[in-house]
């Protein structure tokens, strides 16, 4: 891993696009187990990353429009996600945290991104400060997020691309 992120006590990653795409064309998210793969690199970039009780620890910030569509309970999105985490590094860390917005996408939500309740949350719970944190995320949206939530931010592109 490269020295630059060697501060960031907590990894916080957007699910899709940047964790993982959808093998179902003209499918934004995955609604099952078989409908998605890893983005290339993420495993091995994943694994880099020496998670620990103490921290660095990693985390998940998601919006979940397939919930709020009612296209699949939110167990199933959580679990894809757990599923997805599982996949990349071979079990998932202790203390990992996923977080999901599940509200409709009409409605004034704090935790929807591009509003920073979801990272807010995620601080918070582990008690860092926005500047030990590091969000990874693939839309404008992620990235008004963390700024919102004044946590640096990266695209995913370019931290799968660094290693």
């Amino acid at each position: 891993m490269r020295d630059d992120f060697a501060s960031v006590r907590l990894f916080i990653f957007d699910a899709d696009g940047t964790l993982r795409w959808t093998t179902i064309p003209e499918q934004k998210y995955p609604l099952g187990r078989s409908e998605w793969q890893l983005m290339p690199g993420v495993a091995e970039r994943l694994r880099a990353i020496p998670w620990a009780p103490g921290g660095p620890w990693l985390a998940v910030a998601s919006n979940q429009n397939g919930v709020a569509a009612g296209e699949l309970a939110a167990e199933m999105a959580r679990g894809l996600i757990e599923d997805m985490l599982a996949a990349a590094l071979g079990a998932v860390p202790p203390e990992t945290e996923i977080a999901m917005c599940t509200c409709d996408e009409r409605l004034d939500c704090a935790c929807r991104k591009p509003a920073p309740g979801m990272l807010l949350g995620l601080l918070d719970r582990f008690g860092v400060r926005p500047d030990e944190a590091l969000y990874v995320g693939d839309l404008p949206i992620d990235a008004e997020a963390a700024r919102r939530a004044r946590v640096p931010f990266i695209f995913a592109r370019d931290f799968f691309a660094s290693s």
